[in-house]
């Protein structure tokens, strides 16, 4: 943020711009969002794993056999931290669509991107202050190395036990010793020790990884739908009446997007004090809902969404095809909040249960990891929806076809774009529903393990 702010106030005076200076500016711009992006990875899974280990009990207190209450009251706790944590990442956003673009527009960039800089400068050095208040517990065992350096150095281990393992036979007498040497080496040297168990971690890590992989693809689809507000949500609201009333002033489409904020900052508050409540009395289950049954919710909701924003692309593509002069329109824009709205429910569900899935489900070591995987969701999620858009670019233009994507809104065809995610959505809740039944938690295995 600082370099941003810095190049913006110095093209402010800058009176001409060569060749060379717009390569500079360019690079200084891909320099910057390469820093946050490395900073965003390296902070999100980080902090959110520390914020959650303050609920975490000792595992010298956990007993095999039995449940204990003070268990129950963490996981009840932990699971309010993941919901407050992203109203706390909404209302950011919020200020961030709201109040800094009203101050880059109105006041310069300059300014726009010197407050987010001192503000982050100032919770740095609160959360540097703040350090030694963190509960700590000693109980938990997270391993002597981080999970991906046991990779690295098992990996190692295992190349290197390859090379050392080739068989050199000397003479036919002493083939059949040399080859029981060579196959079953000495563990004598803390190094070989220390190799083998290295090589055992990676097992066990890559078993976990592998575990929460088949689920991890279903929630796939959850994250394509998540890109479709930034997108073709928008492109379809400018293809709509924005007025509002009778005045000239018209609604910026992109401006839409907060009202997935405003209804998870709303919503919020009644999922944790009316929806949980009313589910406790139901399911006699003191979290209402599992977290994979508030996931799977989730996805139904961003079924719904997908479905509306299809009917109502239809219904306004049908209205505009009809009009006399192209630019007229005659369907409001606020007939596009239902579908915003659904994904904000949809993602009080999903998004806030994928955080304590992924969190719940690995092992102490490999906390920060299983925030890394609920986060590389969305990440992948936004290439596959590009994807998608590629091939079926390509698949329309082996046939000739119009494309569904021209600038022409009466013309696209967005409608069945959404009804081509409705199904790939309900596919992919269906096949979800089938591995939730096969899948078995990481609690469920330890509790037999005690046995």
């Amino acid at each position: 943020m600082m370099i941003i702010s810095i190049k913006a106030n110095e093209k402010r005076y800058r009176s001409c711009l060569f060749v060379e200076d717009e390569f500079e500016f360019v690079c200084d711009r891909v320099l910057s969002l390469s820093l946050i992006s490395i900073g965003q990875g390296a902070f999100n899974p980080s902090l959110q794993a520390l914020g959650t280990d303050q609920w975490e009990l000792s595992e010298l207190d956990l007993s095999c056999t039995t449940v204990d209450g003070n268990e129950q009251n963490s996981n009840i706790k932990k699971t309010v931290f993941f919901q407050w944590w992203y109203f706390g990442l909404c209302t950011g956003s919020l200020l961030g669509v709201t109040l800094m673009s009203y101050i880059q527009d109105n006041f310069g960039w300059v300014i726009g991107f010197a407050i987010p800089t001192v503000g982050m400068i100032a919770t740095t050095i609160c959360f540097s202050c703040g350090s030694r208040f963190f509960a700590k517990r000693i109980g938990i065992v997270v391993g002597d190395k981080p999970p991906l350096q046991d990779i690295v150095r098992s990996i190692k281990s295992a190349a290197s036990t390859l090379f050392l393992s080739k068989v050199i036979t000397l003479s036919n007498e002493n083939h059949e010793m040399e080859l029981e040497l060579q196959e079953k080496p000495l563990c004598a040297g803390k190094n070989s020790c220390d190799d083998e168990n290295n090589q055992n971690q990676f097992l066990e890590n890559t078993k976990v990884i592998l575990r929460l992989l088949p689920l991890w693809t279903m929630m796939l689809m959850f994250a394509v739908n998540f890109q479709q507000p930034s997108t073709f949500f928008t492109k379809q609201g400018t293809a709509m009446q924005r007025n509002i009333g009778s005045s000239s002033f018209k609604i910026p489409p992109a401006t839409l997007q907060s009202v997935i904020t405003l209804s998870i900052m709303s919503l919020m508050p009644f999922y944790d004090k009316i929806f949980i409540p009313m589910t406790r009395i139901i399911t006699r289950n003191k979290k209402g809902i599992s977290v994979m049954q508030r996931m799977g919710i989730g996805m139904v909701m961003s079924v719904f969404a997908m479905v509306i924003a299809a009917i109502v692309e239809t219904k306004r593509r049908e209205i505009g095809r009809n009009m006399t002069k192209p630019d007229d329109v005659a369907l409001s824009i606020y007939w596009l909040l239902p579908q915003y709205i659904l994904l904000g429910i949809s993602d009080i569900f999903s998004v806030v249960g994928m955080q304590e899935f992924f969190y719940s489900e690995v092992p102490p070591r490999m906390r920060t990891m299983g925030f890394a995987l609920y986060t590389s969701v969305f990440g992948v999620g936004s290439f596959m929806s590009s994807l998608v858009i590629t091939l079926i670019e390509a698949c329309l233009r082996g046939k000739h076809s119009r494309s569904w994507f021209v600038d022409d809104m009466n013309e696209a065809r967005l409608d069945k774009y959404y009804w081509l995610l409705a199904i790939a959505s309900l596919l992919s809740f269906l096949l979800y529903l089938v591995l939730c039944k096969c899948y078995r938690s990481r609690s469920e295995l330890e509790n037999e393990s005690c046995k």
